[in-house]
């Protein structure tokens, strides 16, 4: 059988031998990967680290590798929002699935252990600030995994149905598709300490989250529907903007991939912490420590 060959308009490599967006090069990448959206969080999850090996930073894509109890680790910036997890994901697995000199694809695929560290609104009463919530099933509103084959195969197809249904889903939309996160790196990284979630990946923050601001909303009862839905004993958690995709594609690729978020904010309660960094701190040292 041929080998696959990337042409180079799909798989743009810089002249320094780096890939196209995030800058990095193959020997630079570590197996374990912590993904967060703040550019600026990548120094302090690398403030932990025992001895730091390299950074790169373009556009959005900051990059710190290093060692951390003795374990190569990186830690990288995605920004916001679905388009970015889509460009990350696909580059970090090219840096390790492809050959750079040659543009094939590797006979031996490398897995990757991709957990990505952010910040939620609660969707529920219960769920108090400060809570790491995991998305252990993660809806994606943005529609970036119907664009790849073998979506339906790791998507969980009759929970989307019963969900569509009972919010009353506007055909104008992008079909919402929901991805497990890998169940082994949910039991090695949430043990008994975080709740397991239902968490929604928004296209946006502000009308696709539900937020009226000076535009009305198309469908303004939205956000009362995903909270009073039950699927099987499962309610809708939270709101965030990554957590699907990136275990969408980590699926599909063969990574291991997770979300874990601290809720800084509780829709149901109109509540929300601004100062929430010191919680995010400790979350990192956990997911370090377990990773």
């Amino acid at each position: 059988m041929d080998k696959k060959i990337i042409p180079p308009s799909e798989l743009i490599i810089n002249d320094d031998g780096s890939v196209f967006h995030i800058h990095l090069k193959p020997e630079q990448l570590t197996d374990r990967i912590i993904l967060v959206g703040d550019p600026s969080r990548v120094n302090m999850v690398a403030d932990f680290f025992e001895k730091k090996t390299f950074e790169v930073s373009s556009r959005e894509f900051h990059t710190i590798g290093g060692i951390y109890k003795g374990k190569p680790i990186m830690c990288i910036s995605h920004g916001i929002g679905p388009d970015n997890i889509d460009i990350v994901i696909t580059e970090l697995d090219a840096l390790a699935n492809v050959d750079f000199s040659t543009r094939e694809v590797k006979d031996q695929k490398r897995v990757l252990t991709l957990v990505r560290i952010g910040t939620s609104g609660a969707l529920q009463p219960e769920l108090k600030i400060g809570t790491p919530v995991i998305a252990e099933k993660s809806l994606g509103f943005d529609g970036v995994l119907n664009y790849y084959a073998g979506r339906n195969d790791i998507a969980d197809i009759e929970f989307e149905d019963a969900f569509c249904k009972a919010v009353g889903w506007n055909p104008l939309w992008a079909r919402p598709y929901i991805v497990d996160a890998d169940p082994e790196l949910v039991n090695q990284i949430g043990k008994d300490d975080m709740v397991r979630g239902n968490t929604i990946s928004a296209v946006g923050f502000y009308g696709p989250q539900g937020r009226e601001v000076r535009l009305a909303l198309a469908n303004p009862d939205l956000n009362r529907r995903i909270e009073d839905f039950r699927f099987k004993g499962r309610k809708i958690t939270n709101y965030e903007m990554e957590s699907a995709p990136l275990q969408g594609l980590g699926k599909l690729m063969g990574h291991r991939a997770m979300t874990v978020c601290s809720i800084i904010a509780n829709r149901f309660n109109e509540e929300a912490n601004p100062n929430y960094k010191n919680g995010v701190r400790d979350l990192v040292k956990t997911v370090l420590d377990r990773i």
